[in-house]
Formats: structure tokens, C-alpha cells, sequence
């Protein structure tokens, strides 16, 4: 990796050697970061709910606010990497995550942990999009792997967040969970501005206006969906409620407004073409149905342990490194070899393997296997497939814009994150009404596994590649 770049973005001439495998290192650092943290607070919501002296629906506002200022930032930041340079845009988003952090660590009251929450999550939306344009922008003929090895750094944020989070909270303070970014953010921030090379010169007049508009409707929107989202996946919840109906709606008007605007905006906020268009479209709605609904699949699994099985909390925490493990395995696989099967193939065969996990999941452990090795088993398969088709879902649409990939990314990482909340929501909103919650999951794995099924069909539309891009 750390072979000189020979390509220029800007005058003419030979640029200094770009130390790849330390760009890669400095990026990465920052993408651990941001996947502890979308873990390590949950840990901590009891000795927040004490430390602070309110409740625990306030406490868990605190995962709530991150999630919604993640999803409404992420396109913003994609677009700002474009306009201002990726390197500008890394690094603003870093100081950002690491001053919030340190204030949620002072923080005395849990409304102002609240605040700072979704202000971290602002400055944690930008490391994908931004960190992806990095890696094409100056990784020649190895940005495809490359971009395809980030697949395999957020499950080692996701199983290593709860275990952190576990020691600070029994061995010093909730507030250890928040400081503990604050050296790594240091350390990413120096390592950016002395290996990341400077973004080149960009003709300010030439940049296009914030499109406001584009921008405040598709906000509205998300806002508006995951308010629905949030609220169907309280107990009690009934669709015909008010409190889910009106947002639903907002979020309606809003989405069909932005799709309006960006088809006839002549300098629309996200290019249509981009989200719908001819391959670009296959490949959004493969991550947030495949990608999404089996993210939102995978954190209820420590739930339905407990509910079905009555395995313990502790127990039931540990099945996820079996996921984590083999999709980080399988990711590094299908990095390696993705240049010779394509796209297509990595993601039929990927899919097919979560579906056979989901339904695994499902069904009754035979008697020469107790639960949690039944349950330990099926999702390794589910995190297997995952990771074998993490690397394809990246590449298969940097491909056809590498000059618009943080715009890309960012709308990956969105759809991704939809389309876990929304499964989320609906599941505890099933589970909630049911009399035999674990059975009410397992038929929703079923129910999972079947879309799957007849979705499978629209990997066919997603743009076929072999070789580096």
C-alpha cells in the first residue's frame, strides 16, 4: 500500500509519495472509533440513568438523539466532502466528535448529554463519506480492496464497544465511555494533517450553492421517518395512532418534495441520478433491504436469546461475536477475490447464506445442540454471509462515480442505517403485542428470510464489475 501515487488531481507534476498504509491506518482509526461509540453507550444507560438522576427513557434518549443526528448529517457530510476536499471535511468531523465527547463526559445534566449527543453524531456521519474519498481520491489501483477492508473494521468497533464499556462502567465512571475518544480523536487529528495530503486548490466560484431547500425537506423527511419508526416500536404502539400517522405523513410529503426538487433543481443537493438512476438505484436499495433488515436482525438476536431461551444477559451479548467474527473473516476473503468474481456473484452467494442463518434462527435447536450453540452457529452464518457480500455492495457503485464516492458512501451508510431502525422498530412493535414474544421473532425471521427470498431477483440489476475500477 504505501507504493508512490502517481496520479494528480489538480496542476501538473509528480506529488510527494502518499504513505498508504498509514492513510489507511489513520482512516480506519477513526471508523473504530465511531463503531465503539455506536455501541459503548448502551452499556452505560444504567449508570447514566444514576449518575444523573432522571430516568431510563431519558437515558435511553441518549442512543436516540445519535441515531437521528447520524442519519440527517451523513448525505450533508457526503456533499460538504465534495465541495470542501475530503481531508478538510476528515478532519472538521473528528475535532467535532472529539470536542462533543469530552463535553457528554463533563456533561451534569441529561438534557445537555442529549444536545451533545446528536452534535457528536454530526461529527461521526462524516468519517465514512469523507474517509472513502481519501482512499479513492489517492490509492490508484488499490482503492477497490481497500474501500472493500472498511467492511471488516466496523465489527471490530461493534464487539470490542460493550467489553470497553463493561470495564468503565464497573471499574471507574459512565463518563470513561465519552473520555476515552478524546486521545484517539488527538491522535487521528495529528496523524491526518502530517500523513493525509492536502485537498488540492477548488475554485470557489465554480462551487455550487448549499441548495437549502434540498437539504430541509430531505431532513424533514428522515427526521419525520424515524419519529414513525421509533414510536411503532413502542410497547403499546398502534398504527392507527396519531403519533404515528402524523409523522408518517410529514415524512411522505417531505421525501416525495425532495425527489421533486432534485429532478428539477439545476443544481440539486444530491444528483437524482445518484440515488435512482440506471445501476446507482440497484445497488441503494440492495443495501437498505439486504444490508439494513439484516443489521436490525442481528442486534434483536441477544433479545430473542433471552425471550425464547431464557439465556442470560451476559451469555446472550456474547453471541454477537460469532457474527462479528466471520463477517470480518469472509470480508477479508471476498476483498482478496473480488476482482476475479465480480459483483454479482459474492452477493447471491452472500445473501443466500444469511438466509439460511435467519432461518436457523428460527427453528428449534435438534437435541445434540443446546441453544446457545444452535443460536451461536446461525448467526456466524448470518455474519459469514454478510461479510462476503460487504466488499461487492461497497465497489459496486464507487465503480460507476469514483469522483462523487463520498456522496456514495454516505447515501450506503443512510440506507443502511434506514433500514435497520425501521426493522428494529417493526420487530419490537410485533414482538411487543405478542403472548410468546421469542415465537413472535422467530416468525419474523421467517418472514425476513422470505423477502429475502423474493428479493434475490434484483441483484440481477446490480452493475457487474471484474478488476480494479
Amino acid at each position: 500500500m504505501d507504493a508512490p501515487d502517481a496520479h494528480t488531481l489538480s496542476a501538473p507534476g509528480v506529488r510527494p509519495p502518499v504513505r498508504r498504509t498509514v492513510v489507511f491506518a489513520t482512516v480506519s482509526l477513526a471508523l473504530i472509533m465511531m463503531a465503539v461509540d455506536s455501541t459503548i453507550v448502551a452499556t452505560a444507560l444504567h449508570a447514566i440513568e444514576h449518575g444523573l438522576d432522571t430516568t431510563i427513557n431519558w437515558a435511553g434518549w441518549t442512543l436516540t438523539a445519535y441515531s437521528f443526528g447520524f442519519v440527517l448529517m451523513l448525505p450533508i457530510s457526503g456533499k460538504l466532502s465534495e465541495w470542501y476536499g475530503r481531508r478538510r471535511v476528515f478532519i472538521a468531523s473528528v475535532v467535532t466528535f472529539t470536542l462533543a465527547s469530552l463535553c457528554c463526559g463533563l456533561a451534569d445534566n441529561i438534557y445537555v448529554l442529549i444536545a451533545l449527543r446528536a452534535l457528536q453524531a454530526a461529527g461521526g456521519a462524516g468519517f465514512t463519506p469523507s474517509a472513502t474519498g481519501i482512499v479513492v481520491d489517492y490509492f490508484g489501483d488499490s482503492r477497490d480492496r481497500a474501500v472493500s477492508l472498511f467492511g471488516s473494521i466496523f465489527p471490530i468497533g461493534s464487539m470490542i464497544g460493550p467489553i470497553f464499556g463493561g470495564l468503565f462502567v464497573t471499574y471507574w465512571s459512565w463518563r470513561g465511555v465519552f473520555f476515552v475518544n478524546v486521545p484517539i480523536g488527538i491522535a487521528i487529528v495529528v496523524l491526518s494533517r502530517k500523513f493525509i495530503p492536502r485537498d488540492p486548490p477548488r475554485d470557489a466560484d465554480a462551487r455550487p450553492g448549499m441548495d437549502a431547500f434540498g437539504m430541509g425537506v430531505l431532513g424533514l423527511g428522515l427526521l419525520a421517518g424515524m419519529l414513525a419508526a421509533s414510536y411503532l416500536g413502542e410497547a403499546r404502539a398502534s398504527p392507527w395512532s396519531p403519533m404515528f400517522l402524523a409523522p408518517l405523513a410529514v415524512c411522505l410529503v417531505s421525501t416525495w418534495s425532495f425527489f421533486r426538487h432534485v429532478n428539477y433543481a439545476s443544481r440539486p443537493f444530491i444528483e437524482p441520478h445518484l440515488i435512482h438512476g440506471a445501476g446507482f438505484g440497484a445497488v441503494n436499495l440492495f443495501n437498505a433491504v439486504y444490508g439494513g433488515i439484516t443489521s436490525g436482525v442481528i442486534a434483536l438476536v441477544p433479545l430473542y436469546a433471552t425471550e425464547r431461551y431464557g439465556i442470560g444477559a451476559l451469555a446472550s451479548g456474547t453471541l454477537l461475536i460469532a457474527q462479528g467474527a466471520a463477517a470480518i473473516i469472509l470480508t477479508l476473503t471476498a476483498a482478496l477475490a473480488l476482482r476475479r468474481t465480480g459483483h454479482r456473484m459474492p452477493l447471491y452467494v452472500g445473501m443466500s447464506v444469511v438466509i439460511i442463518g435467519m432461518l436457523a434462527l428460527a427453528l428449534h435447536p435438534p437435541a445434540t445442540m443446546t441453544p446457545y450453540a444452535w443460536l451461536a452457529a446461525a448467526t456466524f452464518l448470518i455474519g459469514a454471509g454478510r461479510g462476503f457480500s460487504n466488499p461487492a455492495s461497497r465497489n459496486a457503485g464507487l465503480q460507476l462515480a469514483p469522483e462523487h464516492s463520498s456522496t456514495l458512501a454516505a447515501l450506503r451508510t443512510m440506507a443502511l442505517q434506514v433500514g435497520s431502525i425501521v426493522t428494529v422498530s417493526v420487530a419490537t412493535a410485533v414482538i411487543a403485542g405478542a403472548h410468546d414474544p421469542g415465537m413472535a421473532q422467530a416468525w419474523f425471521y421467517v418472514a425476513a428470510a422470505l423477502l429475502f427470498i423474493i428479493a434475490l431477483p434484483m441483484i440481477a440489476r446490480v452493475p457487474e464489475h471484474r478488476g480494479a475500477w
